[in-house]
């Protein structure tokens, strides 16, 4: 067998594994974690294919009667699967199985990123890395955003790397579309114009500024990203990008940059998310490969022993510089552990990178079966231990799913409800429009206002918080509650208690 042959069957095999650990309770409800976004992400999904099949205009199940448009991502996947929504059903699974292709490219570009900046054995070690690191394969399965920008995001660092070393008008074509749907499909994206910007200008030096192509390319793939969140900013009742960054990133910025000792807490605050990044992203083990491996990569560009020293070099310490900027900016902020999705792909790049580095230095010989069989123990232990670090992720309530779907049986078909609750899954589950609103701060104004916009359930999903508002309690109380076989109490406010 040829050598490009066992190159493509064992990317073959990496993409299977990848595959395989991705479909790991793939059918569960909409429960898991992180069940808020995608609770959020299978409404708008549902919604395209019910309400409007626009993907301009997403809309969410609550803030009221429909409808209810929102201010987020592109909705790429959530539209894609309301296509197929439409053929066979409305199925989460669907949606995942999207999320999951996309995970599945990430890998195979990966491969062809490490065999253009240094070799096909290193491609090959990337997206073994990246197939069976611990974020990639849960966020890999799960109805959110981050893996579907992470793919188009690979793309882009991947094509515009072709062109700035061939200059084929191909490569740049390919690199303008995957960098207009990458800012399309989350904000973040954007991190990597850093080291975009950064191959030409040590390539060419200041001549890169006299190039066309990165003012084109700039322009051009921001345009849409520009276009797009005017229109849904100007649509959207609940605005969910621009009031994160003006109520909570950009004022927690302003202050650590106001003093020294603030600024130095950021930095503090921002370490203490290596845990989160070592364990349920990117695994220890890969953490520590890619740890290494930057002292292995950083010899090896010092020394010269690799192919554009230079452009490799500033490409790495760029895309690092930036992320670091990301977490110490963004993520430090709101301290979700997928928003550090971004680092997978570098690391696996770094660590693939230095293995094949340590590997060429050795003048490794073709392993022995012994040895085969040694690095498939180490692949196995390795990937049963990330599993072990996402296994709490999995995890559902099976009663808060009886019961919302005995909810779905009892009330009135296409009711509008509020649901002392604050969490679309629940409500994306009861299959209702309407709001979801903290019991303890609702008041009886709130409620009669909801009424009079078509709201007839009250849904006290925690009852005793519910008991801690003396005043909307008492209130619900004048109206009947309906048997719903739940442990929810469930008031209709077309019904007062005589």
């Amino acid at each position: 067998m040829t050598p490009a042959r066992l190159t493509a069957l064992a990317l073959g095999l990496i993409v299977l594994l990848g595959c395989a650990l991705r479909l790991i309770h793939i059918r569960d409800p909409i429960l898991d974690h992180p069940g808020w976004r995608q609770g959020d992400q299978a409404a708008i999904a549902r919604n395209f294919a019910q309400l409007q099949d626009n993907i301009f205009y997403p809309q969410v199940d609550y803030d009221g009667p429909p409808p209810n448009y929102i201010e987020l991502e592109l909705q790429i996947a959530p539209f894609t699967a309301a296509q197929l929504y439409r053929a066979f059903g409305v199925h989460p699974v669907i949606g995942r199985t999207i999320v999951m292709l996309f995970s599945l490219g990430t890998i195979v570009l990966l491969y062809f990123l490490g065999a253009e900046l240094l070799s096909p054995r290193a491609g090959l070690i990337a997206a073994l890395l990246f197939a069976i690191a611990p974020g990639a394969v849960y966020y890999g399965r799960t109805l959110t955003p981050d893996s579907v920008m992470v793919f188009f995001m690979t793309g882009t660092l991947l094509f515009w790397w072709r062109w700035c070393m061939r200059r084929a008008p191909a490569d740049f074509a390919v690199a303008f579309c995957f960098g207009a749907l990458a800012w399309l499909a989350k904000p973040p994206a954007l991190l990597i114009l850093v080291p975009l910007i950064a191959v030409p200008l040590v390539q060419r030096g200041w001549r890169a500024f006299a190039d066309w192509s990165l003012y084109v390319f700039i322009a051009g793939t921001l345009l849409p990203f520009a276009l797009y969140f005017h229109h849904v900013q100007a649509i959207a009742e609940w605005h969910w990008f621009s009031g994160i960054t003006q109520k909570h990133v950009l004022p927690t910025l302003r202050a650590e940059l106001s003093s020294a000792s603030a600024f130095f807490a950021g930095v503090r605050s921002t370490l203490a998310l290596l845990p989160m990044l070592s364990s349920t992203i990117l695994g220890p083990v890969l953490f520590g490969l890619a740890l290494g491996g930057s002292l292995v990569i950083g010899y090896a560009l010092r020394m010269q022993t690799l192919e554009r020293p230079r452009e490799l070099g500033w490409l790495l310490i760029a895309w690092t510089a930036v992320l670091c900027a990301y977490a110490f900016v963004v993520v430090n902020v709101e301290r979700v552990d997928y928003y550090l999705l971004p680092w997978l792909p570098l690391a696996a790049l770094v660590a693939g990178l230095a293995i094949d580095v340590l590997a060429q230095r050795l003048a490794a010989k073709p392993l022995s079966w012994w040895a085969c069989a040694a690095v498939a123990a180490a692949i196995f232990i390795t990937a049963y231990s990330n599993m072990l670090e996402i296994r709490p992720y999995y995890a559902w309530s099976a009663r808060v799913y009886s019961w919302a779907t005995r909810l779905d049986a009892a009330l009135a078909p296409g009711s509008i409800v509020v649901m002392g609750h604050y969490g679309p899954d629940v409500l994306y589950l009861i299959d209702r429009k309407g709001w979801e609103e903290d019991p303890l701060v609702w008041t009886p104004f709130d409620m009669e206002s909801a009424v009079r916009k078509g709201a007839r359930y009250f849904i006290a999903v925690e009852p005793d918080r519910l008991k801690a508002n003396p005043e909307l309690h008492a209130y619900l109380e004048r109206f009947a509650q309906i048997p719903t076989g739940t442990g929810w109490p469930v008031y209709d406010m077309t019904r007062k208690v005589r």
